[in-house]
């Protein structure tokens, strides 16, 4: 029997009773278990194998290959206010789906699992979950093999001047040679600031960043385009997330007073 430290990335219904469950874990990065009955309202694994679950899991490897055997399991963190939002939910569910598409089976990555945890923790603690899945987007382009350049010209290497991003140069290019761009996103400078950010800096130096609306639609814009653009992931999460960000507008909109 082994255990370890993870957190529920996904589940499905497995025969009548059963839960095959996906864990991204501390020491063993993303591996599959199955868990017997854990179905039954009365199941002690109904509770552990619940989506976005962070727990304690006792496992039975058997030779190693294919899916583990979920013996028991104990709840560390159950993150309840994305249980209860469904706007946190689907913020949540995006970063879950990207970690899995992005990931491999068995591939150990301490640092990974740590930030994946703490984008949840702080999700769940009322930080601001469009900025903290930005932030999740860019750390995750280097597991997804994608190195944009944020500290320089992509093409020159300046690193003084006003800058877009060029999907086509891969990264952000200086304002002597948008000409060789002209498809490039033109970006105020603060965007392309929180974007250089977003991807270098570490995660529990966040506090609480606050950025104008107009700006988030500017940084969600440029992430998307980025990620359709060489990425090769279609991810069912993100496509529904877009749909709540629109209903979520749409709101805001009809809630605002007439102008007399």
């Amino acid at each position: 029997m082994d255990k370890c430290e993870g957190i529920v990335i996904k589940q499905s219904s497995y025969k009548e009773a059963d839960k095959i469950v996906v864990l991204y874990t501390r020491e063993l990065g993303k591996i599959g278990m199955v868990a017997r009955g854990a179905k039954k309202t009365r199941s002690r694994l109904a509770a552990v194998t619940q989506l976005y679950t962070h727990g304690q899991f006792t496992f039975f490897s058997g030779n190693k290959k294919g899916l583990m055997a979920l013996k028991q399991g104990d709840v560390l963190t159950n993150f309840v206010s994305i249980h209860q939002d469904i706007f946190l939910t689907a913020y949540a569910s995006y970063v879950c789906e990207l970690l899995d598409k992005a990931t491999e089976e068995r591939k150990k990555n301490p640092y990974l699992y740590e930030l994946v945890y703490q984008i949840l923790c702080d999700i769940d603690e009322g930080y601001d979950p469009q900025i903290l899945t930005n932030i999740f987007e860019m750390k995750m382009l280097n597991v997804l093999g994608l190195y944009p350049v944020m500290d320089r010209c992509a093409i020159c290497g300046q690193v003084e001047g006003h800058f877009d991003f060029s999907t086509r140069s891969n990264g952000i290019i200086c304002h002597r040679c948008f000409e060789k761009d002209p498809y490039r996103l033109h970006l105020p400078e603060n965007v392309v600031k929180l974007l250089r950010l977003f991807y270098i800096f570490q995660l529990d130096r966040l506090g609480n960043i606050s950025v104008k609306d107009e700006t988030k639609v500017l940084l969600q814009k440029t992430i998307d385009t980025y990620y359709d653009e060489n990425s090769g992931l279609y991810l069912k999460s993100r496509k529904f997330l877009r749909k709540m960000d629109q209903w979520s507008g749409l709101l805001q909109n009809e809630q605002k007073p007439f102008d007399k």
